[in-house]
């Protein structure tokens, strides 16, 4: 029998990786409804322009898009809502704290599943300047042409 602990990988943030320098990362649960979550399971989740702000000592996801269930009837969700996340207190005083100091922001870098329950992985992230951009970039080409040229080698 699988492990009730496991982690699946629904959602990945790329854009957040490549615009943003992830400094630490929390774990947070989310309120939702019952056609999110069916729609949440089946990967129906945009991340690209959402990100967390912490409001009067709570923590919520901005702009995340998850698309109406498929089979959902008239109380189906509004795709953009604002969603509630679940954290320690300790937690969202520690976010709010970064948060707030200037050229951080609070983005969403993966959603998941962990022993059933959604799980989102919320990253403290400074923003990339266009030559870190570049250079990540350059890297990942270059990474990509000496795997090329090596497995060319060994044929």
């Amino acid at each position: 029998m699988a492990d009730a602990r496991e982690e699946k990988n629904l959602v990945t943030n790329r854009a957040a990786l490549h615009e943003y320098h992830i400094l630490d990362r929390y774990e947070a649960g989310v309120a939702l409804q019952g056609t999110e979550v069916k729609s949440v399971r089946a990967g129906q989740v945009q991340l690209k322009e959402s990100y967390v702000a912490v409001r009067d000592g709570e923590a919520w996801l901005f702009n995340a898009h998850i698309s109406p269930y498929a089979y959902g009837n008239r109380e189906n969700h509004d795709p953009v809502r604002t969603r509630k996340l679940l954290l320690h207190r300790r937690e969202i005083d520690r976010l709010a704290e970064e948060a707030s100091t200037k050229g951080m922001t609070l983005v969403v870098t993966r959603v998941y599943l962990k022993g059933g329950r959604v799980k989102l992985e919320i990253g403290v992230a400074r923003g990339k300047k266009l030559y870190d951009k570049r250079e990540t970039e350059m890297r990942r080409t270059i990474e990509r042409e000496t795997r090329a040229q090596l497995k060319e080698r060994n044929r």
